[in-house]
C-alpha cells in the first residue's frame, strides 16, 4: 500500500472519531507499533465493546456462519461473536493476511455492515488493520474492491507520544530513560532474517521483564532480557546504558565540561554508547542550515568539535562512527561536517562527505 502521508497515534484517534463512525477505516503499519491498542483505546473512548477477529486465522465459514434449515428454507447463521444485539466496534486485525476467499467474505460486512441476512446493530463501527508487504510479515495482496471499501491511513511511530504514554502506564524507568536518550531506537524496520527487533511492543515486553526481576537484576540476566526483546545493536547499547547509569559518566556532564570521555579499556562499551548518544543529541539540536544558528547552537557546535577531537584520541574508530551516516540515513548537518573535516580530516578516511 502506497500512502504518501503518515499519521501519529494522536492523529489516528482524531481521524477515527470523525471518520470511523461513518466509514470503515484501515490502519497500515509495521508490527509492534500499537495498532491494536489504539483501536481498543478508541472503542473505550466511544463506549463500545471491541470485538477482534484475526484475519490470518479465519476461514469463510467462520464469518458467514453455517447453514441451517428453518421453515424448510436454508439460512446462514453468523457466529455469535459477530451476531450481537447491541452496537460494538468490530476490529478486523491482520485483514490483509487472510485468504482471498475470506477477503471476499468481508465485502458486504465492510461496505454494508451485513453478513448474510444479519446486519450489525445501528452505531456499530468497523476498523481494519494490517502490516505492510515491506515489513517481512505474512500479507497477501488486498483486492482493489476491498481497498476501495475503506478509508486508509498509515501509522508512524512518535517517540514523544510513546514516552508520554510510557509515563502514564508506569513503564520501567530504565526503558524510559533509555528512549529519552536514544529516541531513534524506539522502532526499527523489521529485518529480512529471523531475529528480535525493536518496536514499542518489544520495549514494553522488556519493561515487564525488568519489573519482574526487580532490584535483584544481574548483568547477565539483563543481557538475556535485552537480546530476547530488542534488535542486537540496541540490546548491546541498552546493556552499556545500564552500566553507564551505575557509574560516574553522564552525557550532560561531558557536554558541560564537568567530566571527560570514559577512556579505560573496560569502559569501551560505555564510551561507544556515550558517543552514539552524543551524536543523536547533535542531530536533534543542531539546525540543518547554518543561517539558523543561535548563540546556543554556536556554543554547542564549538564544544562538540572539541569533544569529537578528544574522542578521536581515545578511539578514532568510535569518533569516525560519530560523524558517519547511520543505517537510517541520518547524519550531522553538512555545515558542521565541513568544519569537522577542516579541523580533523582523518575522521573522514572511512566516510564519504
Amino acid at each position: 500500500m502506497n500512502i504518501s502521508t503518515t499519521v501519529s497515534s494522536k492523529q489516528i484517534m482524531d481521524l477515527l472519531l470523525n471518520i470511523a463512525v461513518a466509514r470503515p477505516v484501515f490502519i497500515w503499519g509495521p508490527p509492534g507499533i500499537g495498532k491494536s491498542s489504539l483501536v481498543q483505546q478508541f472503542a473505550d473512548q466511544v463506549g463500545l465493546p471491541c470485538v477482534s477477529l484475526l484475519g490470518s486465522q479465519l476461514a469463510p465459514e467462520d464469518l458467514i456462519g453455517v447453514p441451517q434449515i428453518i421453515d424448510g428454507k436454508s439460512r446462514f447463521c453468523p457466529p455469535s461473536i459477530i451476531a450481537r444485539d447491541e452496537p460494538y466496534c468490530l476490529f478486523l486485525d491482520e485483514l490483509n493476511a487472510c485468504t482471498h476467499e475470506v477477503q471476499k467474505a468481508f465485502y458486504s460486512l465492510i461496505l454494508e455492515k451485513r453478513v448474510g441476512e444479519y446486519r450489525l446493530p445501528e452505531g456499530s463501527i468497523v476498523i481494519g488493520a494490517g502490516n505492510r508487504a515491506q515489513d517481512s510479515a505474512i500479507v497477501k495482496p488486498m483486492s482493489s474492491a476491498l481497498i476501495n471499501r475503506m478509508f486508509h491511513v498509515q501509522l508512524r511511530v512518535s517517540h514523544r507520544e510513546w514516552l508520554a504514554w510510557a509515563y502514564e502506564n508506569e513503564i520501567h524507568p530504565l526503558v524510559i530513560q533509555y528512549i529519552e536518550t536514544r529516541p531513534d531506537h524506539l522502532w526499527v524496520q523489521p529485518p529480512k532474517h529471523e531475529e528480535p527487533f525493536s518496536t514499542p511492543r518489544s520495549w514494553h515486553m522488556l519493561s515487564d521483564a525488568l519489573k519482574e526481576y526487580g532490584d535483584g537484576l544481574q548483568p547477565e540476566i539483563l543481557d538475556i532480557l535485552a537480546t530476547g526483546c530488542l534488535s542486537p545493536h540496541h540490546a548491546g547499547q541498552f546493556k552499556a546504558f545500564y552500566k553507564q547509569t551505575n557509574n560516574k559518566y553522564k552525557l550532560n556532564a561531558i557536554l558541560e565540561g564537568e567530566l571527560h570521555w570514559p577512556h579505560e579499556p573496560e569502559d569501551r562499551d560505555v564510551l561507544y554508547f556515550m558517543a552514539q548518544s552524543f551524536r543523536a543529541h547533535l542531530i536533534k539540536e543542531l539546525p540543518e542550515s547554518k543561517s539558523n544558528l543561535t548563540e546556543h547552537h554556536k556554543r554547542l557546535a564549538h564544544r562538540s568539535k572539541a569533544l569529537i577531537k578528544n574522542l578521536s584520541t581515545i578511539s578514532l574508530e568510535i569518533a569516525q562512527l560519530t560523524v558517519a551516516r547511520n543505517e537510517n540515513g541520518e547524519t550531522l548537518p553538512d555545515w558542521f561536517l565541513v568544519e569537522i573535516v577542516r579541523d580533523l580530516p582523518r575522521l573522514v578516511q572511512k566516510k564519504e562527505v
